[in-house]
């Protein structure tokens, strides 16, 4: 039994770190009413430790690779839980999105390690099984994260959610120290720190412009002066990495077809999956009046069946081809969402979701495990941290990006809807109901007005809800066929059956 506290110890980690993306959802209402957060503000607390997650982790698994794995997931969890302290005690808007940008900072050094502290704990079999729990574990976190929110919100306050990290994160710390090591000395060399301040500002540019896309539109200018932006910094980033002999990212692995393929998958797999029930729990609380509990309980068919197929199929999968597993479960989260597009309508209830986040959960168990476990076997041991942060990376920029995009849909189709009842500043009404307010927009109406107005947000708020999953089952469906286009040739990348490091293959060129 022993042998397995090392992989506890990552996944107790893993849990604390993705459930903080997602169980800030169902709190939402209860921060507009006790903080006073616009919908801008309300986003950023969404997206300051998404996007900070997904900016450093990459550079904290370059850094990673030459302090040592298990030095940087230690610190990483310092820093995690004295941030989620400062979040709990934030007396306004502003310092509760600082304390969750410090706290994307230590889970970004934490996801950075997971993947090569489980390559140093494990071999063979074991390997396949230790990333099969795992998987389950990622999984299954991001909708357990709404049902423990619920809970603590409903139960004691939404800071809560917050200060229940401090006792996980004691216990990882122990756990840490007396049964984690690294597999070999750390690399040499310094850090990149222009290629982590570059791609840093990139991914920063660029979440803030489509945030800044649903307040003010498409059509404002500044929304495409910072897309340019990111993708000159972008550039930049290239050029950094190019020339550095201590590139944080070897730009040569993006010739290898097999990585580019993992990457997009990460990419999209946490687009089509998670960020569409940001929206819909904003719709089961403000509008459908559901508690925090019964919105977060709607996530737990999804969780379930998340963890029991990537737990047991770990094992089973160990060697099977990475193409064809990571495609199906794609596949099967577009199919999910397309079906919850089909079943939400006028009249529906909470339980029109339940059938197609059985689908979706299927595909989050079957393509997570097999992510981390290819990633690793693309590179050296010892630029495990830069693997996996690329990996990480593009996981968390799906949510990120996800959350701004799915915003700006779910804004839109709302509007519309509205314009066709003849709701007078239809955009305002449309973003406000976007951001959880819907009892106060009720509430601040005429009485003569009240029963219309409500009728009208209900119907808008069921077409955003319809036309966000409708989008994010294209965006499965399509991923699915071009994970499998370009990950097809490279048969030789399925996870290694020997009991040593993973080889890794050649780039292609």
């Amino acid at each position: 039994m022993r042998k397995w506290l090392p992989l506890l110890t990552v996944c107790l980690g893993t849990f604390m770190l993705l459930i903080d993306v997602t169980i800030v959802n169902v709190a939402l209402p209860d921060m507009v009413g006790d903080l006073g957060a616009s919908f801008g503000a309300l986003q950023w607390v969404l997206n300051a430790y998404a996007l900070a997650l997904a900016a450093l982790v990459l550079g904290a698994g370059s850094i990673a690779d030459r302090i040592g794995h298990r030095r940087a997931y230690i610190t990483g969890l310092v820093i995690f839980a004295i941030s989620s302290l400062m979040c709990g005690l934030a007396p306004n808007t502003g310092a509760l999105i600082a304390a969750r940008t410090v706290q994307g900072i230590g889970a970004a050094a934490m996801f950075a390690t997971t993947f090569a502290l489980l390559n140093s704990a494990y071999a063979g079999r074991d390997r396949g099984s230790a990333y099969g729990i795992w998987g389950a574990v990622a999984g299954a976190s991001a909708a357990v994260g709404p049902i423990l929110g619920g809970l603590l919100t409903d139960g004691v306050s939404w800071r809560w959610i917050f200060f229940v990290n401090l006792p996980f994160s004691a216990i990882a710390i122990v756990l840490c120290v007396t049964t984690l090591a690294d597999a070999q000395a750390p690399a040499r060399g310094r850090a990149d720190v222009g290629g982590m301040a570059s791609f840093t500002a990139a991914a920063a540019c660029a979440t803030y412009a489509l945030i800044r896309a649903n307040e003010d539109g498409w059509s404002d200018a500044g929304v495409w002066w910072l897309l340019v932006l990111a993708v000159v910094l972008l550039a930049v980033f290239a050029a950094f990495e190019a020339r550095s002999r201590h590139a944080m990212f070897d730009l040569a692995l993006l010739r290898n077809r097999s990585f580019v393929g993992v990457l997009l998958a990460g990419l999209l797999l946490t687009f089509a999956a998670f960020a569409p029930f940001a929206y819909t729990m904003i719709w089961l609380q403000s509008v459908l009046g559901l508690s925090p509990i019964g919105a977060g309980l709607t996530g737990l068919p999804m969780s379930i069946i998340a963890f029991v197929v990537s737990a047991v199929l770990g094992r089973v999968l160990h060697g099977r081809r990475p193409d064809l597993v990571i495609g199906a479960g794609l596949l099967f989260i577009g199919l999910g969402s397309v079906i919850t597009a089909a079943l939400v309508h006028g009249s529906a209830g909470w339980s029109a979701l339940v059938p197609g986040a059985m689908v979706v959960g299927i595909g989050v168990g079957l393509a997570t495990p097999i992510l981390g476990s290819i990633s690793m076997s693309l590179v050296p041991a010892d630029r495990g941290g830069m693997a996996a942060g690329a990996v990480n990376t593009t996981r968390q920029l799906g949510f990120a990006f996800g959350i701004a995009a799915l915003g700006s849909v779910f804004a839109a189709r709302a509007q519309g809807s509205l314009s066709g009842r003849d709701i007078p500043d239809a955009a305002d009404v449309a973003h406000a109901i976007a951001g959880g307010q819907t009892p106060g927009l009720l509430h601040a109406a005429p009485s003569s007005g009240r029963q219309f107005l409500d009728s009208a947000a209900h119907a808008a708020a069921v077409t955003g809800v319809q036309a966000t999953f409708a989008v994010a089952g294209a965006v499965g469906i399509i991923a699915s066929l071009l994970v499998v286009i370009l990950m097809r040739p490279a048969r030789a990348h399925a996870i290694q059956e020997d009991e040593g490091p993973p080889v890794p293959q050649p780039v292609q060129r």
